[in-house]
């Protein structure tokens, strides 16, 4: 058993054509089957548009997603139905490529999007990341990694989003999520760390109207994996039984659908 199973991949995107001509490749692909099979209430002709201001965006902004994972997420969004109340949070925006984007779906779907983030990069922390991810490398995560400023955030998603769907909240998850009362549609998690997943589970996703969607962005990252599965994370914290966890074949995005009252 190889201990990289990806390295290949990680050779050929060391040559900077070869990269490009890579992600150009994938993207096309999640484009292809997006239009054609994604089981969303949009005519191909809004589907192509949608996917135009998408590729715009991803051209224009630094990117920590790719257009596959982020397109199972908004999947998953424009089919919610509108007795599924409640605002879209996401947490974790980097530059902003992620909240451009879903704010255009919250557009089309008459939805808020409130993006938490501290803006100076993820906090400084001692969190385990030693085992290889899903991808076949070790990540590390130092505090100040993926820090996007404010007003580039803020400045991204008004060049190439819906702005005024769009509310900030600037700061620490810890010091920022407790007390949050909206309900909430949808939850999209980026945030790597184990300790900054349990933060936003335990404040969020009380807060997840019955059918509502969470997903999570770093299932290729196993101690990320580990605080989903906890059953005693999940009793002690939130006081219910772990829901089921749905991995997707995109090996970066996991999901849950909360079970109905």
């Amino acid at each position: 058993m190889r201990l990289y199973p990806y390295s290949w991949r990680r050779k050929l995107r060391k040559v900077p054509y070869l990269r490009d001509t890579y992600r150009w490749l994938r993207d096309c692909w999640h484009y292809f089957c997006f239009v054609l099979f994604a089981d969303v209430p949009l005519s191909y002709g809004e589907r192509i548009a949608l996917l135009k201001r998408l590729r715009k965006a991803t051209k224009g902004i630094d990117c920590a997603h790719t257009e596959g994972e982020l397109l199972v997420v908004m999947a998953g969004m424009l089919a919610l139905t509108p007795d599924v109340p409640g605002v879209v949070v996401e947490a974790g925006c980097f530059k902003g490529g992620s909240s451009a984007k879903f704010s255009v779906i919250c557009k089309r779907l008459g939805r808020k999007l409130i993006v938490y983030d501290s803006f100076e990069g993820m906090p400084e922390n001692d969190d385990p990341h030693d085992q290889p991810s899903k991808f076949g490398f070790t990540s590390h995560y130092p505090g100040g990694i993926y820090a996007g400023a404010y007003q580039e955030v803020v400045d991204n998603v008004r060049n190439y989003g819906e702005p005024e769907v769009c509310s900030y909240v600037k700061g620490w998850f810890d010091d920022t999520m407790p007390g949050f009362d909206q309900p909430i549609a949808a939850i999209y998690l980026d945030v790597d760390l184990p300790s900054s997943t349990r933060t936003c589970l335990k404040h969020l996703y009380p807060r997840l109207s019955p059918g509502g969607l969470l997903y999570s962005q770093d299932a290729h990252l196993p101690p990320v994996v580990d605080v989903f599965e906890d059953e005693q994370f999940w009793r002690r914290e939130l006081g219910i039984a772990k829901p089921q966890i749905i991995y997707s074949r995109h090996k970066g995005i996991l999901w849950v659908r909360k079970a109905p009252n």
